[in-house]
């Protein structure tokens, strides 16, 4: 019986060299999480407290912080990225990243969160933190403050390293905090193919996204040691659900189990919950960054002269006075028949005739394209009222300091509502047209 049974595999081994084949490796441990991502509440787990490589579902907290960074003022989405040799030199999945050369800091999130690149990944730390490994070092403080209790991080993009691991669990929270934390970036995720600057990209999600309804994220990831892995995000009406699986035998298995575990979420949440939407994370040092912000976008003030003497403001408040009273006296001489005029501030009391008041109302015909506010710009039609006040919201986040003195209109047309940023110059408008037409987001700019 034994010596039959070794016969068997030694054929088996000899056919294998024979044809080329590699003996399959072991399977990597399966585990799975569906949680309702508006309670946190977890529907179905198994194994999803054991650790196990994550493989580029890493690239979750590598983009979350690439999040938390522009908002601290660490980084700006256009900022020039020089890129390293040693994110050059990353095994695919890859950008194509050269040494020395240099990309904006946008184009790296997009290649990381649609592409899957390890070396955009990679630059995107070395960007925020200086190196790879005081990065992973931050990727693991962000984890303990979101709560991921199990998670250590070595690097930025997942390959698999000593030390390297995370729970179904961990990442299920993580995928969550993606959604609810930086809803103004989670579209990325969902896109199907986008340009990263130097490549348009595809997303290795899109046989989800494509056949699955409601799906609109987030991450897969693949390794020899973590198996197909995939955390997936999907939207039916009121309800959004959260599946997670580590350790799938294939792609198509994967997919194909992570849409079972996204119907068995939408089969057992309510269809209506309260969204809990989680705090912001806070860190036990006051800051993200070692403690603090790495790097301010603001400049160092230069040393000012020594304050004035009492005696020199003293003199000035005099002189002052002195110029206030004879404007007065001067102005009361002129126009005796008038009341006294009220007590002028100090940057008013300059000698500039009056202007003339119009005799009769003054029709403007053009407004002044510098100076006056009657411009905006319209995203398009929402089919409710909700729904434009969402995207403008969600617009005006996403898009910090460009409509930051608009006002939000929502205007119902016969089509639906229009959502609508007014009171804006027409430069003002123009620019920010321009900069949401960089990020493929609908724009039109109207005026007087």
């Amino acid at each position: 019986m034994q010596t039959g049974r070794f016969l068997t595999a030694l054929m088996g081994l000899i056919l294998c060299v024979v044809l080329g084949v590699t003996a399959p490796a072991r399977a990597a441990p399966y585990a799975a999480m569906v949680m309702d991502a508006r309670t946190g509440e977890v529907l179905h787990s198994r194994n999803a407290d054991t650790r196990l490589h994550p493989a580029s579902l890493t690239k979750m907290m590598t983009l979350y912080i690439a999040f938390e960074a522009v908002r601290l003022g660490e980084i700006g989405l256009d900022t020039p990225v020089r890129i390293s040799a040693n994110a050059a030199a990353e095994p695919p999945s890859r950008l194509g990243l050269r040494s020395g050369s240099t990309i904006r800091f946008r184009f790296l999130i997009r290649a990381a969160a649609i592409r899957s690149a390890n070396d955009a990944a990679t630059a995107i730390g070395e960007a925020i933190e200086g190196s790879e490994a005081a990065f992973a070092r931050r990727m693991t403080r962000t984890a303990r403050a979101l709560g991921m209790t199990r998670t250590t991080f070595r690097n930025a993009h997942g390959l698999t390293s000593d030390g390297h691991l995370s729970t179904a669990r961990d990442m299920t929270i993580l995928g969550r905090r993606m959604v609810y934390d930086y809803p103004q970036y989670y579209n990325i995720f969902s896109r199907r193919e986008d340009d990263a600057g130097i490549a348009t990209i595809r997303n290795t999600n899109r046989a989800v996204l494509n056949a699955y309804a409601g799906a609109d994220g987030i991450k897969t990831g693949y390794t020899r040691a973590a198996g197909f892995n995939l955390v997936a995000s999907a939207q039916r009406g009121r309800e959004r659900i959260i599946a997670t699986v580590f350790g799938g035998r294939s792609a198509a298995w994967r997919n194909q189990r992570i849409m079972e575990l996204l119907d068995m979420g939408f089969d057992r949440a309510p269809s209506r919950a309260p969204v809990r939407t989680p705090p912001l994370p806070s860190y036990p040092d006051g800051g993200a960054s070692n403690g603090a912000v790495a790097r301010s976008l603001r400049p160092v003030p230069r040393p000012g002269p020594s304050a004035p003497s009492p005696e020199l403001l003293a003199a000035i408040g005099e002189a002052v006075g002195e110029v206030l009273t004879e404007v007065e006296t001067a102005t009361a001489t002129e126009v005796p028949s008038l009341p006294p005029t009220p007590r002028p501030e100090p940057q008013a009391a300059l000698d500039v005739p009056p202007r003339p008041q119009p005799t009769a109302p003054e029709v403007i015909t053009r407004a002044s394209s510098t100076g006056s506010r009657l411009y905006g710009v319209s995203l398009g039609r929402q089919p409710s009222h909700h729904a434009a006040e969402r995207l403008l919201l969600r617009t005006a986040l996403a898009e910090l300091g460009t409509f930051d003195d608009a006002l939000r209109r929502v205007v119902q047309r016969s089509g639906g509502y229009e959502a609508r940023f007014a009171g804006m110059t027409e430069t003002q408008a123009a620019r920010a047209c321009a900069r949401l037409a960089a990020r493929n987001v609908t724009c039109e700019m109207f005026g007087p």
